[in-house]
């Protein structure tokens, strides 16, 4: 099934390429091809296509335990593999944003599942400097770590918190508003009326989910968008802050983790509220999250009695980093989860405290990430009943 999408998207560039790099002649100097963030191709004011790719190779494991220090598990594989095509056609009003994923995890293979290569895909149309919408599959304007892009990422994977709390894709329509201002502040607004399925969805009932945001840059913009990006690569010479507040209700949530998660047994109305933070200065870096979800009735049932429950309850997660050199950031993060009484019989209380390096050769174009981690899980029921283990990650992301 991979090689049939490979094999799709070769055929296509190999068709849309070539006649746009040799249409490029003495007598046409309109038509241009440039190579910097991407490959670009521009035909005039009627069309452009800007070509991006990146991997992410990595070796990690896991122990039997924290104290027995044997390997339990290996991960050695392609975590992602991603082709971006963006740009516009016909206005430049009208852009469009694709990207598909050719990895297992990226295909959500990992866990057996039907192969979905598509990731974003979504038209948008600009109608001033300050508010555009978009129509498609994209990420909803949910946590700050989610919403920014794997290859901008300091460590090797998000945090604990993001993996169970976040919105992460859907589709539906996307709205977008800057709040133009005469002084340095910037407010941002955000909405989305999408599926809340996922990633992908198949025709489902009339409920819908319904994100809104809201984010207050009080110091004016980061530089080169770093409100974006973790780690202040950009050494901002200023103290620069952003605070983001996220609420998302999805009408009879059909999976356990709003759009992601196993399918329940019974639909469940699902109420998430995030907050979030990132400052920077002078190399310095610090991202803070925080979720609340709840749901009523979030245990479901089927006829053999087997039970699935919404994962209600609250998350947090707590990043700092320093640019020791101008290419090598050490970075610290915290993260916790902890499930409300109603499914704590079900999931434990999560805790990760993660160490990390990254060498940047290229910005988060070319680097190489080490992590070294603690994990332990403790039963809320029982206190006394706790699992830990290490875990540690290699990993080189290259892209263009």
């Amino acid at each position: 099934m991979r090689t049939t999408y490979v094999g799709l998207l070769i055929l296509i560039l190999s068709l849309a390429l070539p006649p746009l790099i040799f249409a490029q002649t003495e007598s046409d100097e309109r038509s241009l091809v440039q190579v910097d963030e991407g490959l670009s191709l521009k035909k005039d004011s009627l069309f452009t296509l800007n070509l991006r790719f990146r991997m992410q190779n990595r070796f990690g494991f896991r122990t039997e335990s924290g104290e027995d220090l044997s390997i339990e598990q290996t991960d050695l594989r392609i975590r992602r593999l991603r082709v971006r095509l963006d740009g516009f056609a016909f206005n430049p009003r009208i852009q469009y944003y694709i990207q598909l994923g050719f990895s297992n995890s990226d295909m959500n293979l990992d866990g057996g599942e039907v192969a979905q290569p598509i990731r974003d895909a979504i038209i948008y149309y600009h109608v001033n400097p300050h508010f555009y919408f978009g129509f498609g599959q994209a990420k909803l304007p949910g946590n700050r770590e989610r919403v920014i892009s794997s290859g901008n990422l300091q460590f090797a994977d998000r945090s604990l918190a993001n993996s169970l709390f976040t919105l992460d894709r859907d589709f539906g329509f996307f709205a977008y508003y800057t709040l133009p201002n005469q002084n340095k502040a910037i407010y941002r607004l955000k909405a989305a009326v999408s599926s809340g399925e996922g990633r992908n969805p198949i025709p489902g009932d009339r409920g819908l989910a319904y994100t809104g945001r809201i984010e207050y840059l009080p110091f004016g913009k980061f530089a080169n968008g770093g409100d974006y990006s973790e780690g202040d690569l950009e050494r901002e010479s200023k103290p620069k802050l952003s605070l983001g507040l996220s609420y998302s209700y999805n009408e009879g949530g059909a999976r356990a983790r709003g759009q992601l998660g196993p399918e329940l047994f019974q639909k469940r109305d699902q109420r998430l509220v995030i907050a979030d933070a990132i400052g920077k200065y002078a190399g310095w870096s610090i991202l803070v999250e925080y979720f609340s979800r709840t749901s009523p009735l979030p245990i479901t049932e089927n006829v053999q009695g087997e039970k699935r429950a919404v994962w209600v309850g609250r998350g947090q997660n707590f990043q700092v980093s320093k640019l020791v050199s101008a290419k090598t950031e050490l970075a610290f993060r915290y993260s916790q989860v902890v499930p409300e009484k109603e499914i704590q019989w079900l999931e434990s209380q999560r805790d990760e405290a993660t160490l990390g390096m990254t060498k940047y050769l290229k910005g988060h174009r070319l680097k190489f990430q080490g992590n070294l981690g603690y994990a332990w899980n403790t039963s809320p029921l029982f206190s006394s009943t706790t699992t830990s283990h290490w875990f540690g990650l290699f990993q080189v992301e290259f892209g263009i």
